[in-house]
């Protein structure tokens, strides 16, 4: 059965270690948000670090196990270690679309994307995208990396995609109905 791969990426305003209110305020909700996903229906894995005792999400120099090598996007151009280092990604598995947009535009993390412009530069690129992996498969982060790549240089195909034009496991068009959690299940457009 397939699962549905998730990457994010977001160039924040200030580096992480930026110990200003509003880096502390990001950090701190984004814990809390990340914990209540996890308890989220359809919600698999992410990526963690081996040696959660570093402190930071994304770090290069980590040791992500079967989620391979850290690696950011080409044109990402701020700091590379642990003092300036100001980005946020995230490599997540679903069950499937729904799953993931009722937690993604659901509970915390809704509050936080209310929130995204206040710790984010716009930078013109995607922000996150999906694609659909065999089960037992684990993405890596140069996948994900690779498919926000392609999606920006191509646009949404079954290849990368995004929640606005989101594509089936078998390739197909699919839409997600009912713009809000508990909302039931994606349809094939016709």
């Amino acid at each position: 059965m397939p699962h549905l791969a998730l990457y994010t990426f977001g160039v924040l305003k200030s580096p992480l270690a930026d110990p200003s209110p509003l880096t502390r305020e990001f950090h701190e909700s984004g814990e809390a948000a990340y914990r209540e996903i996890a308890q989220q229906p359809g919600y698999l894995a992410r990526a963690e670090s081996a040696d959660r005792s570093l402190g930071a999400r994304t770090d290069f120099d980590a040791d992500w196990g079967d989620w391979g090598e850290f690696v950011v996007p080409a044109w990402y151009g701020k700091g590379r270690t642990v003092e300036t280092i100001a980005l946020a990604a995230t490599l997540s598995l679903w069950a499937d679309l729904r799953p993931a947009f009722d937690a993604i535009y659901g509970g915390l993390h809704r509050g936080a994307l209310n929130r995204r412009y206040d710790w984010f530069e716009r930078t013109g690129h995607p922000g996150h995208v999906f694609w659909w992996v065999s089960g037992g498969v684990i993405p890596t982060w140069q996948d994900g990396v690779s498919r926000l790549e392609h999606l920006h240089d191509h646009g949404s195909a079954p290849h990368a995609f995004t929640f606005q034009h989101p594509f089936a496991a078998d390739g197909t068009p699919t839409s997600v109905k009912g713009a809000g959690p508990g909302a039931t299940g994606c349809t094939v457009q016709p």
